[in-house]
């Protein structure tokens, strides 16, 4: 699964589908087959902005799909939150995922995934959070030391 999210698309792909994409929509309408295939290499681009566009051309898919073609739709939603590390929103997904098909083993690993991401995320920002209180109370019993030496 690592493999899955941590992948990123060839520029020459992205560039290819990219043209395929425009020029569909310059004839006036855009087919879901090449909607998708768009979307699916701009969630593995390296950029925050061409996962984003990604994500809204797969948000506008999972409305108009098919059951089935949702299930696509929602894993690739749940990876592309992943690589933004908006790890709620893609256990959002994921779990929407695996309430139509519970034994999807694909969707459980990514579950699994951004679970143990989301919990280290947790753990740092408490790290964090701890740091500075552990900073904050040395500087105020420094400050306390500095008042009462100066008191004597």
């Amino acid at each position: 699964m690592e493999a899955v999210v941590s992948e990123t698309v060839a520029p020459e792909d992205l560039q290819k589908f990219e043209q395929k994409f425009n020029a569909e929509l310059a004839k006036g309408s855009v087919s879901k087959e090449t909607k998708f295939e768009y979307a699916w290499c701009l969630i593995r681009s390296k950029y925050t902005d061409d996962i984003k566009k990604g994500m809204m051309l797969l948000e506008e898919l999972v409305h108009r799909g098919t059951k089935d073609d949702q299930r696509d739709y929602l894993f690739y939603l749940a990876v592309a939150n992943y690589r933004l590390k908006e790890y709620e929103k893609g256990l959002k997904f994921i779990r929407t995922l695996l309430k139509s098909e519970p034994g999807n083993t694909q969707a459980l690993e990514l579950e699994k995934l951004i679970d143990r991401a989301l919990k280290k995320d947790g753990l740092v920002g408490m790290a964090i959070v701890g740091g500075i209180g552990l900073g904050v109370a040395g500087l105020a019993g420094l400050i306390g030391l500095a008042v009462a030496k100066s008191k004597s």
